[in-house]
């Protein structure tokens, strides 16, 4: 159960093998923190985290297995925070066109655009670098300058979505592996980052930190 004076962190329960890893590293930078299914947690939590490894195609079919789709959407709709990591940043795009051999998938559809494989001369992108991290950002406060460890195939390229009116312009930060690709997103209450932040050694427990202290 949520401990008090902590906010509560739920991690939804999509089967991803790094879940209990971020886990114990969201408790480490004072969050209290659990793997869960449960519903009514996942609604009051202070801040829900999808993390996600392996296939788009296999990520989406898990989610919409459990109706996490649903718990994402409903949590946005009321300006409540989410983090996607991972693919689970991945599917928050439109869709993934025919990655790695699997089919078309249709994604969240939070932001316009699309997953593509990167093109690069080696995939996965295993490795450390520093990201262009966009000017004003919350997530990369203090750690401007800073590497983080990347191991993916695929990512969203193009940054196409635009805001009106009273409503701040997201915070997009880029990266470069073969081509320059999207990294992270800062836009209202829904923040993503395509690398792993529980891999990514100091730097990745302070971007932690801070998303946890903006909540």
């Amino acid at each position: 159960m949520p401990a008090k004076n902590r906010p509560y962190i739920a991690v939804l329960d999509i089967g991803s093998g790094e879940a209990n890893s971020l886990v114990s590293a969201l408790d480490a930078v004072g969050a209290n923190a659990s793997l869960t299914r449960d519903r009514d947690l996942i609604s009051n939590a202070d801040g829900l985290v999808v993390i996600g490894d392996g296939e788009f195609a296999d990520v989406m079919a898990q989610l919409r297995e459990s109706r996490g789709d649903e718990l994402i959407e409903r949590r946005l709709a009321g300006g409540r925070p989410v983090l996607g990591i991972g693919v689970g940043m991945q599917i928050l795009f439109d869709g993934a066109i025919a990655i790695a051999g699997d089919v078309d998938t249709e994604g969240l559809a939070q932001w316009p655009g699309v997953v593509t494989e990167l093109g690069a001369p080696t995939v996965p992108h295993p490795g450390w670098i520093v990201v262009d991290s966009a000017a004003g950002s919350t997530l990369f406060n203090g750690i401007e300058t800073e590497q983080f460890h990347f191991q993916h195939s695929a990512a969203a390229t193009t940054w196409t979505l635009e805001v009106y009116g009273a409503f701040a312009a997201p915070r997009v930060t880029y990266a470069n592996h073969g081509e320059r690709f999207i990294a992270a997103v800062e836009n209202g209450p829904l923040t993503a980052t395509q690398f792993h932040p529980e891999k990514s050694g100091e730097a990745g427990l302070q971007l932690l930190r801070n998303w946890v202290q903006s909540l």
